[in-house]
C-alpha cells in the first residue's frame, strides 16, 4: 500500500513537472514577443520597475510552503533566463551575426581578398611624416610582394600636445605613394566630416580604438561604399565591438574588417594585453574577417613575431604592424615601430612559418 501511494505521488510530481515546463515555455515565448516589440519601438529590454512590480505581485500571492525568499529567488532566475533569451534573439538578428549569414564575408581591396583563407599583411608607419619616410616603407612592402600600406594622417592622441598628424596633406602623400607603388592604403579617419574627403585618397577607412563607439563616425563610414577596418576599443567587450560593427553594416556597408588590437588590463609588461581568444570568438560570432594589430597590442618589438604567429594560428585573416625607416626620430610611438632591417627579419620568419605557407 505504501509503495502504491509513493508511486502515485511520484506520478503527480512528474505531471506537475511537465505542467511547469509547459508554463515556463509559454512564458518564454511571451517574453520573446515582448522583446521583439521593444526592439521595434527602441525600448530597453530590461525594465527594473516592471520586474519589481511582478516580484511584489508574486510575493503577495505566495501561500507557501516555500518562504518568500526562496520563491523570489526562483522567479528571478526565470526572469533572467527570459532576458537571456531576448539577448540571444537580438544576436540572431544582427546583420554581422554568423547566425544571420553563415558564409564568410570576403573583402576585396584592389583585387586582394581579406577573409578568403590566405593571410594578408598590413605594414606602415604609425604617422605619415613626409613623402620620403612613407616611400621608404612602401618600397620595402612592395619588394615583399605585399599590397597593403598603413599610415596615420589624423592621429587622435592621449595628450593634446602630441603630434596630431598632417591631415589632408598626409592623405595626399599616401595617395601619391599608393599610385607610384601600386599599393592599397589604410588610414584612420576621426570625424564624420572628413569621410567624404578621404574617399579620394585612401582605399580603406580605419576607425581607431578611441573612436570605436563614435556612433556618428560609424554611421558615416557605413553610408559610403568603401571598406572599413574597425579596431576594438581599449576597454571594449566583444559584444560592444560587434555592435559597433553593426552600426556600420546597418547603414548598408558590409565591407568591414574587424581588428583586435589589445585591451587595457592591469598588466604592465606590454602596452596592452593581446586578447588572442577574441579572434576565434569573433570568427564564430560574426561572418566578418578578423585581423590582429600586434604593434599596438604589445608595444614591444621583441615579441611581435610570436604574437603574429599566434594570431594566425588561431584563425586571424591577417596581421598589422608598424614600420618606420628611423624609429628613433619618429613623431609618434617611436619605441614600438620596427626599422627596415627588423621588418625584413620579422617578415622573413613569419612568411616561412607553417601558418602562412599553409
Amino acid at each position: 500500500m505504501g509503495n502504491t501511494e509513493l508511486d502515485q505521488l511520484r506520478q503527480k510530481v512528474e505531471q506537475l513537472n511537465l505542467q511547469l515546463l509547459s508554463l515556463i515555455n509559454d512564458r518564454a515565448r511571451a517574453v520573446q514577443e515582448i522583446g521583439r516589440v521593444k526592439e521595434s519601438q527602441g525600448v530597453n529590454r530590461y525594465d527594473p520597475v516592471r520586474e519589481r512590480h511582478m516580484l511584489d505581485l508574486i510575493k503577495e500571492n505566495n501561500d507557501g510552503p516555500f518562504d518568500d525568499t526562496t520563491i523570489l529567488h526562483l522567479f528571478k532566475q526565470i526572469f533572467k533566463a527570459g532576458l537571456d533569451l531576448q539577448k540571444e534573439d537580438h544576436k540572431k538578428e544582427l546583420l554581422v551575426s554568423r547566425k544571420k549569414k553563415s558564409e564568410d564575408t570576403v573583402v576585396n581591396i584592389k583585387g586582394e581578398l581579406i577573409g578568403a583563407g590566405k593571410p594578408q599583411f598590413v605594414f606602415g608607419p604609425c604617422s605619415v611624416e613626409s613623402y620620403e619616410q612613407v616611400a621608404a616603407v612602401a618600397a620595402s612592402v612592395k619588394a615583399k610582394g605585399l599590397k597593403f600600406l598603413r599610415g596615420g594622417a589624423y592621429k587622435p592622441r592621449t595628450s593634446p600636445y602630441d603630434f596630431q598628424g598632417l591631415g589632408v596633406e598626409g592623405l595626399k602623400i599616401l595617395k601619391r605613394i599608393a599610385d607610384e607603388f601600386d599599393l592599397a592604403v589604410i588610414s584612420e579617419i576621426v570625424t564624420p566630416a572628413d569621410i567624404e574627403t578621404a574617399l579620394d585618397y585612401i582605399d580603406v577607412i580605419q576607425i581607431g580604438a578611441r573612436n570605436m563607439q563614435n556612433f556618428e563616425l560609424l554611421k558615416a563610414a557605413g553610408a559610403v561604399k568603401k571598406p572599413v577596418l574597425l579596431k576594438r576599443g581599449l576597454s571594449a567587450t566583444i559584444e560592444e565591438f560587434i555592435n559597433a560593427a553593426e552600426y556600420i553594416m546597418a547603414q548598408g556597408n558590409g565591407q568591414i574588417i574587424l581588428c583586435e588590437r589589445g585591451i587595457r588590463t592591469y598588466e604592465k609588461a606590454t602596452r596592452n594585453t593581446l586578447d588572442i581568444s577574441a579572434v576565434p570568438i569573433l570568427k564564430q560570432e560574426t561572418h566578418l574577417p578578423v585581423m590582429v594589430d600586434v604593434t599596438h597590442s604589445t608595444g614591444r618589438k621583441d615579441i611581435l613575431l610570436p604574437c603574429a604567429k599566434a594570431a594566425l594560428a588561431v584563425g586571424a585573416d591577417g596581421v598589422m604592424a608598424e614600420v618606420h625607416p628611423d624609429p628613433a626620430v619618429a613623431l609618434s610611438d617611436s619605441a614600438q615601430q620596427m626599422d627596415l632591417d627588423q621588418f625584413e627579419a620579422f617578415y622573413r620568419e613569419l612568411a616561412a612559418s607553417s601558418f602562412v605557407k599553409a
